[in-house]
C-alpha cells in the first residue's frame, strides 16, 4: 500500500488558500477516479481508497492542520505498515514560483511547518514529496497572510493546468522514477 497526502488545512475558510494546494491535488485526483473521501476519525484524515497503477493507495487529508499533520500520517502509516519510502506528499513551496514544481525524495523540512511535523512522527524523512510552487509573498507583505490568502482566478488556472500535467505522469511518479515522471510533466506543460 502507497499513502499519497495532501496537506492543507481543514475547514472551509482554508479550502482556496495557497496553503491547501496539498488537499486540491488530492481532491483533483479524487474526481478523476470518481472516489469519494470519508471521514477516518480514528486517524483524524479524510480518506479515499483507489486501486493504483502499483496497487492500492490510500488518497490522504490529514484534519489535523497543517502544523500538526504528522500527527496523522504517523499513525496511519504505522497501522498500514507503509514504508516511509511509499508515502508521496503533496504541498505548497514558497521558493518556487507559482505553476512549478519540484519531486523529490528525502531532505529536510526547509522551515515548512507540515513537514516539520511530518519529521516528528515518521521514522525517517525519506517520503516523497511533491512541492508545488506558490511563490513569495509580495514586498511588505508578512508569509503568513500570503499563504492564508485565497488563490487568484490566475493562480487556479496555473494550477489546474500544472494537476493535470502531474496525473498523467502519476504512474512513473508512484513507481519511484521522479526523474521520468519530472520529465513527462514538463513535456506535457510544453504541450499545452
Amino acid at each position: 500500500m502507497q499513502l499519497l497526502v495532501g496537506l492543507g488545512n481543514p475547514g472551509n475558510q482554508y479550502e482556496q488558500t495557497r496553503h491547501n494546494v496539498g488537499f486540491r491535488f488530492v481532491d483533483a485526483l479524487g474526481r478523476r477516479e470518481g472516489l469519494r473521501f470519508s471521514a477516518a476519525p480514528r486517524f483524524r484524515a479524510e480518506t479515499a481508497a483507489w486501486e493504483g497503477p502499483q496497487g492500492r493507495v490510500l488518497l490522504v487529508k490529514p484534519q489535523t492542520f497543517m502544523n500538526n499533520s504528522g500527527e496523522c500520517v504517523g499513525p496511519l502509516a504505522r497501522y498500514y505498515n507503509v514504508e516511509t519510502r511509499n508515502i508521496f506528499v503533496c504541498y505548497d513551496d514558497l521558493d518556487l514560483p507559482r505553476g512549478a514544481f519540484r519531486l523529490k525524495t528525502g531532505g529536510g523540512h526547509g522551515g515548512h511547518n507540515g513537514l516539520k511535523s511530518l519529521h516528528q512522527h515518521l521514522p525517517d524523512a525519506g517520503y516523497r514529496r511533491i512541492r508545488i510552487g506558490i511563490g513569495r509573498p509580495p514586498a511588505g507583505m508578512e508569509v503568513t497572510p500570503w499563504v492564508l490568502g485565497r488563490i487568484t482566478d490566475e493562480e487556479r488556472a496555473s494550477e489546474r493546468q500544472l494537476f493535470a500535467a502531474i496525473l498523467d505522469a502519476l504512474d512513473s511518479l508512484l513507481a519511484g522514477d521522479l526523474p521520468r515522471a519530472s520529465n513527462q510533466i514538463h513535456l506535457h506543460l510544453r504541450e499545452q
